[in-house]
């Protein structure tokens, strides 16, 4: 696209935003002098007053605009009229610093060199799959199988410690071994580090072309890009932009985004509308903390895959399970507690007595540990004397309103689980619903004494 083009789609988007009297004054007379290498130069009037009403009041639309347009993420610079032939002037020095810089980025180019980074010991092999995850596992595995084609892009969150990393890298191990194709898994802290250096480089030499380049090439210049832990980007504006560019070039290509964050896309409050919007474009699917025959089965896929010299009962199996939480990491870290502990005291066979010794600083048993929303739908129920179902139902009567609304506040506090799967799991509701009740029983607890004796009791209650 020229810079004719582009200017004369600003203007058309410009007149359908602004009125007719502001274009008159503000737009009409601008002229785009230049577009290079994200940086955008356009001719204003010799007129400070108008320069100062431009930053002030339209400089974030003009922007956002250009960047639609561009697809890129634009530097903007205001030049009066008077100042053109002083450009021309700059134009000759930038070639020659770029000159003289050339030795120097080449250096600094191989930061930008393509790495996959792929933990081979995470396939869909070694995934322990249950009730908790097995829906995420199957989705992931599609995306596998047919990158580009089923689910884009693909959101996948969960908690830490609940195995997302794990799927992220079966996923690239997967498209790696079962194909051509070029790879990249990156953390958005990673992004926006190597987007930083192009700033900085820009700063210190007075120019970033050829950074800008390879920046690009490394991003856009594969068949999948998987990117973790996206909740890094939250109030990083400027790279939110050259993000959502990044994303922009590779979903017109047909080409795989995969995301994995710590929240759902509903939970972000700092992330550009823009982006959150594109997250939603393909499937989005999280993994709950783990069941306990999940829990269970994750304990004994430890020992056996790496061959550990440990045979434990179903009893201390039990143990593990019930009492090292719902952390798939803790787990594991439980099970090389025992191996170690069984090695440095040479103990030929880990009874009950010996795996809670070794176990101590293992062991944490809060009540969420122990419950799940079906288990508190029903102690609230019971509690109030109406059937389970109504709490799951719509019967909108202030009792059983009152019941749901709690059962939706002790789901929060007691469980793991996502808003979304408690409002699921509580008659297929929104989670915007859950948050309500939530936040409804928070705040009425402050006042209401009958309400806070109700709650200690179904804690304790819950907790038996």
């Amino acid at each position: 696209m020229n810079t004719e083009d582009i200017w004369n789609s600003f203007l058309s988007k410009i007149k359908s935003k602004v009125s007719l009297m502001t274009y008159n004054y503000v737009f009409s007379d601008m002229k785009l002098y230049s577009y290079d290498n994200s940086s955008i130069k356009i001719i204003i009037p010799d007129n400070e007053l108008l320069l100062q009403n431009i930053n002030k009041n339209y400089g974030t639309i003009i922007e956002d605009i250009l960047n639609d347009i561009t697809n890129d993420t634009c530097e903007i610079e205001y030049v009066f009229a008077k100042d053109i032939a002083s450009l021309e002037s700059n134009k000759k020095k930038l070639t020659e610093i770029k000159e003289e810089n050339d030795d120097l980025i080449d250096n600094d180019l191989s930061n930008y060199k393509y790495n996959s980074n792929f933990n081979p010991k995470y396939t869909f092999d070694t995934f322990v799959v249950g009730e908790a995850n097995k829906l995420a596992y199957g989705t992931a595995l599609a995306v596998a199988q047919n990158p580009g084609k089923l689910y884009n892009p693909y959101f996948l969150y969960a908690k830490s410690g609940l195995g997302k990393t794990h799927l992220m890298h079966a996923i690239g191990n997967y498209i790696v071994t079962h194909s051509d194709k070029k790879v990249l898994y990156i953390t958005a802290e990673q992004f926006t580090n190597d987007y930083r250096a192009i700033i900085n480089n820009k700063n210190k030499n007075g120019n970033n072309i050829s950074y800008l380049e390879a920046f690009r090439d490394k991003y856009r210049n594969v068949d999948v890009l998987m990117i973790d832990d996206i909740q890094f980007l939250e109030s990083k504006t400027k790279t939110q932009i050259e993000f959502t560019n990044t994303f922009n070039s590779l979903h017109d290509n047909d080409k795989q985004i995969i995301i994995a964050s710590d929240t759902s896309i509903n939970d972000y409050k700092y992330l550009e509308d823009r982006l959150k919007t594109r997250f939603r474009w393909g499937l989005t699917e999280s993994i709950n903390p783990p069941e306990f025959e999940l829990k269970r089965n994750i304990i004994k896929n430890k020992i056996m895959v790496n061959n550990f010299d440990l045979t434990l009962s179903e009893e201390i199996i039990d143990y593990i399970a019930n009492n090292c939480g719902s952390d798939i990491r803790n787990l594991e870290n439980a099970v090389l507690r025992i191996v170690a502990y069984k090695a440095a005291f040479n103990i030929p066979e880990i009874t009950m007595d010996i795996a809670q010794d070794a176990l101590q600083e293992y062991v944490n048993t809060p009540i969420y540990r122990v419950n799940s929303v079906a288990k508190i739908i029903d102690v609230v129920a019971k509690y109030f004397g109406i059937d389970s179902s109504m709490i799951k139902g719509k019967m909108k009567k202030k009792n059983i309103a009152d019941a749901r609304a709690i059962t939706m506040y002790l789901c929060r506090i007691l469980t793991e689980e996502s808003l979304e799967r408690i409002g699921l799991e509580i008659g297929g509701r929104d989670h915007s619903t859950v948050i309500y009740s939530y936040e409804k029983i928070s705040n009425e607890l402050k006042t209401n004494i009958k309400l806070q004796e109700e709650i200690k009791i179904l804690k304790d209650k819950l907790s038996e």
